[in-house]
Order: structure tokens, then C-alpha cells, then sequence
């Protein structure tokens, strides 16, 4: 086999019908064996040739490029991994919902395949949310009708009306999601434009201002819960999902399973915040979770993002803070003690050392030895 020859294969819609898309480089020789195929098409707006989608229209373009060209299924079978997430979903929410006449809901087999692929319950919500949004814009079009062009449109509206980079690609997940893994067309919209990726730097704020926040939170319960997300920087959802046997006091560490990316690890437990937390356990007495809500059920990251804001707001600090600035926070001022970048990423469950090093430009180690120009 040739290793220049290649064709890449491509979910297409066009009116309405489903088509494998052939995609591939002037050749001689694949443009013979292209021929070959069962009532072949080209396409001038998707530039390739394509046939109709079924499986023996499948196999026949196996037969007739085995040995001669290298067939390219990266974009036509969906190949991701199913998340092994402990968290089971949570779709009451759903169910109990008050929504305007005419709504368009999310199809049921959405739900089931976000279920199936074991997504967190924030995922889900997020992409129901965004989908359902999109959906209700084209209310009176099929869902297998919508093509490029609508999605498109919908996300330059998206823009104009001046959406987050986030939202934006949440949307963009939450649309693919839909027609290429609940209904099997891979890769069908790669031509949608994503938003340049911001890069922001963390908000952090002071030692100073973190124990201020302690100082003023409500009770014991609420004191632990801060206490934990700044001296361990886990996750708000990590939290949620930290129970009693996690705590390892005689090695001071606390496992975090199942973080972010489906990696366990272990973090910093903080002695001052151990003696804390077995006041806090002989008074509340959780039975699984480390933070219990009624009846022994997990405590929602909803109220743990109002716990964090609402101390903050009691310690006079006047920007809105949230779970994941504690979390920045820990990280920046284990760099500012000194602590090796790649100790903090193996603490924070990073998989890329890039993705730590934004601490180095809000650390204040380098600046400090720099004089100001007007104090020189």
C-alpha cells in the first residue's frame, strides 16, 4: 500500500439524507477506484465525493481501497471512552421543571446517552440547558434537518449577543453531542468555528483574605467546608464527593477519586483543619459523605458556592468569591512558599504541567524583587 494514498471518511447530510463523504487529495488512482463505487456522488460544496450511508456501501469501500489506499475513519467512528464517574445522575430536576407552552424538551434518548456515558450531573445540566436553548431557536425545523449553516448561525447569534467563550462552546458541545453520539454521526459538524480560547489569568486572593473568610463563616460545618477547598484546592464537586474513609489522618493526605479527567490522587490535609473536622464529625455525625445534607444525602455544590460567597461577602471582601478561587489560591501561595510547580500539579490533578504554570504569573515571589521604577 501506498502510504501518500489516503481517503478520509465523513458523515454527511445532505436533504435530509445521510451519506459517507470521501475525502481526499488529486490521485489517479483513487479517482478510478472511487468510480467503482455504488452510484457515486460529488459534492462541490463539501468538495468530495460521497454515497449513501449503510453497511454494505461501507464494506464495499474497504474491499475496493484494501492494499491499494490507506482508509482514514478518525472522523467517521466515534471512538470515546465511556467516563467512569461515580456520581449517578440526577435527573428529578428534569421532571419537575415549569416550562412555557410549546417548549421544546430534549429528547429522552439525549438523556439516556448522557447517563450511559456516565457524564457529572453539572455536565448535564449544562448541556440539557444549552441544547434546549438551541432547539426552542429552531422550533420549527426536524432536528435531523438542522444543518451547518443553522449552527453556525446560531452561534454567530451567540456571539453578537456577546455569550462567554464558554457558553459558546458549551452550546457548540451540547449541538454535537447530540448528532454525533446519540445519533451516531461522528464528527458530522467539524466545520463550526469555535471562539479563540481566553486567556485569563486565576483570581487570587490573600492569605490574609482566606482566613478572613474562615473567621466569618456560620458554623463549624461551613468553617470545614471552606477550610477544605482552600487547604486541600479540590474541586467544589470533588468536595461534594469526599467521604468519611477518604480522610487518611495518619499520613495527612485525602484521597480524591474519580477527580476531573477520571484520576484519583491525594492532597494536603492540614492539621489545624483535622482537629476541626472530628469536632465537626462528633457534632454532625455524617455517616458517608464527609459534608451531609438532610437524611444523610450529599450536600449540592450549589451550596457550597453560596457558603463560600456569603462569608466572603461577611469579611467585607467586595468581589464575588467562588470554590474554584480557593482553590487558585492554595495553588499560588504553595508556589509563593516555594513548593516545587511540580508537587502543586500532582496536588491539583493536572495533567499537563501547562495548565500549572498560570500560577508563576500571579505569584508574587518574582515581583517582589523587582523595584518599581518610581520607588528607584
Amino acid at each position: 500500500m501506498d502510504k501518500g494514498r489516503s481517503v478520509t471518511l465523513k458523515h454527511l447530510l445532505i436533504k435530509e439524507k445521510r451519506y459517507i463523504g470521501l475525502q481526499f487529495n488529486t490521485d489517479k488512482v483513487i479517482h478510478a477506484l472511487v468510480k467503482q463505487l455504488p452510484d457515486v456522488k460529488w459534492s462541490n460544496s463539501f468538495n468530495m465525493a460521497y454515497i449513501l450511508n449503510n453497511k454494505e456501501n461501507l464494506n464495499t469501500i474497504f474491499e475496493i481501497f484494501n492494499g491499494v489506499v490507506w482508509v482514514n475513519c478518525n472522523h467517521f467512528f466515534d471512538k470515546s471512552i465511556t467516563k467512569q464517574n461515580n456520581e449517578d445522575i440526577d435527573i428529578t430536576w428534569f421532571r419537575k421543571r415549569e416550562l412555557p407552552d410549546n417548549y421544546r424538551v430534549c429528547p429522552t434518548n439525549y438523556l439516556d446517552k448522557l447517563e450511559l456515558k456516565r457524564y457529572a450531573n453539572n455536565t448535564v445540566k449544562s448541556y440539557v440547558s444549552a441544547f434546549e436553548t438551541f432547539i426552542n431557536y429552531y422550533q420549527t425545523k426536524e432536528l435531523i434537518a438542522i444543518n451547518e449553516s443553522d449552527v453556525r448561525s446560531y452561534i454567530l447569534k451567540l456571539v453578537q449577543e456577546d455569550k462567554s467563550n464558554s457558553y459558546i462552546n458549551t452550546a457548540i458541545n451540547s449541538i454535537k453531542f447530540y448528532y454525533e453520539s446519540v445519533l451516531g454521526m461522528p464528527n458530522r459538524f467539524y466545520q463550526v468555528e469555535r471562539p479563540r480560547k481566553e486567556k485569563k489569568l486565576p483570581k487570587i486572593l490573600s492569605k490574609e483574605d482566606v482566613l478572613n473568610i474562615i473567621a466569618n463563616t456560620n458554623n463549624l460545618k461551613h468553617k470545614c467546608i471552606v477550610s477544605l477547598l482552600y487547604s486541600s484546592g479540590m474541586r467544589r464537586n470533588e468536595l461534594v464527593n469526599l467521604k468519611i474513609t477518604d480522610i487518611d489522618s495518619k499520613r495527612m493526605l485525602i484521597r480524591v477519586e474519580a477527580a476531573k479527567g477520571n484520576k484519583d490522587r491525594y492532597t494536603l490535609l492540614s492539621h489545624a483543619l483535622l482537629k476541626d473536622l472530628r469536632d465537626y464529625y462528633k457534632q454532625y455525625k455524617p455517616e458517608k459523605y464527609i459534608i451531609e445534607g438532610m437524611y444523610g444525602k450529599q450536600y449540592s455544590g450549589q451550596s457550597i458556592g453560596k457558603i463560600v460567597l456569603n462569608a466572603a461577602k461577611k469579611a467585607g471582601i467586595m468581589t464575588p468569591v467562588t470554590p474554584h478561587i480557593l482553590r487558585h489560591s492554595f495553588a499560588t501561595h504553595l508556589l509563593e512558599a516555594g513548593v516545587d510547580l511540580r508537587q502543586i500539579q500532582v496536588l491539583l490533578g493536572h495533567s499537563s504541567s501547562k495548565t500549572t504554570e498560570i500560577y508563576t504569573h500571579v505569584a508574587t515571589t518574582t515581583f517582589k524583587k523587582i523595584i518599581n521604577p518610581l520607588d528607584l
